[in-house]
């Protein structure tokens, strides 16, 4: 007992008399007490342990706490839709990411463009990786990361596919296209209508999805052709063909990873500073 009061910088007296009014509050006798021996009990060495317990947990929270406060641990989730998910930027930012903060914890959710943006705006998702601008959402913010250049999917017994040439436009114009239902794909929908209609014409729908995959899966079934991002020729090869428009008459798309303006969580931040600086592809 001198000892530890030494070892506590206090008198002997004050340190029994905390120890006494501690098995009071317990309601346990923690120590073996004779006029010449002191020990523990078998309470009071079970105790111990979990005091022992306490402390490195109250350690181990100040430190978890520590690299949340800095952004280098949590929860981060990042929205993809299907054609982001496949541009090589994708995978490139996870992996920079979980090298740059392993204690982070990142889940990716799928999901089409308006189910991501609404997502961003409920707190459900911390950033997301899509095709269109942000102008139209004023809570929330973006960064282009690249441009990607639409290509024509043509199914492989098509003319088109068999001469295996660049597409012109005026070839498309009578042909059936299946196309990303405009809710979902306010970019690539708005874009297509706009340069037909530059041409007089009007594009002849065999089919409106919700997904670019799907709209590989209609074209790889014969149903028409389609117009999606380069980044979607890896898809089904057996029975798609992917050509270049020459000319092109449709802008590239935006990459755009976007986040909410009010950004608070560190962990956030640092996934967006992090990929300030990626290289574009």
């Amino acid at each position: 007992m001198t000892r530890a009061a030494d070892r506590l910088g206090i008198q002997q007296p004050p340190l029994g008399q905390q120890i006494r009014l501690l098995e009071q509050q317990l309601g346990v006798q923690l120590f073996d007490r004779s006029p010449r021996r002191i020990e523990l009990s078998d309470s009071g060495r079970f105790f111990l342990e979990e005091a022992r317990a306490v402390l490195r947990r109250a350690e181990e929270a100040t430190r978890q706490v520590q690299r949340f406060d800095r952004g280098e641990s949590g929860e981060l989730t990042v929205g993809l839709t299907s054609s982001a998910s496949l541009h090589q930027l994708a995978p490139a930012i996870l992996r920079r990411f979980h090298d740059a903060y392993p204690f982070a914890e990142v889940s990716v959710r799928e999901s089409e463009t308006y189910e991501l943006i609404v997502a961003l705006q409920d707190g459900s998702i911390d950033v997301a990786l899509f095709h269109i601008p942000t102008d139209r959402f004023p809570d929330l913010a973006s960064r282009v990361l690249a441009k990607v250049d639409l290509v024509v999917a043509a199914p492989k017994g098509h003319p088109l596919a068999r001469a295996g040439a660049p597409v012109t436009l005026e070839a498309m114009l009578d042909e059936p296209l299946v196309v990303y239902r405009r809710r979902e794909g306010v970019g690539i929908f708005d874009s297509i209508f706009r340069v037909f209609a530059a041409r007089g014409a009007t594009p002849q729908i065999a089919g409106e999805v919700t997904r670019l995959i799907a709209a590989i899966n209609l074209v790889a079934a014969g149903r028409g052709l389609s117009l999606v991002p380069a980044t979607m020729q890896t898809l089904h090869p057996e029975s798609v063909v992917y050509l270049p428009l020459d000319p092109n008459p449709f802008p590239p798309l935006p990459l755009t990873l976007a986040y909410r303006r009010d950004v608070r969580v560190a962990l956030v931040r640092n996934f967006l500073d992090l990929t300030a600086d990626m290289p574009a592809a």
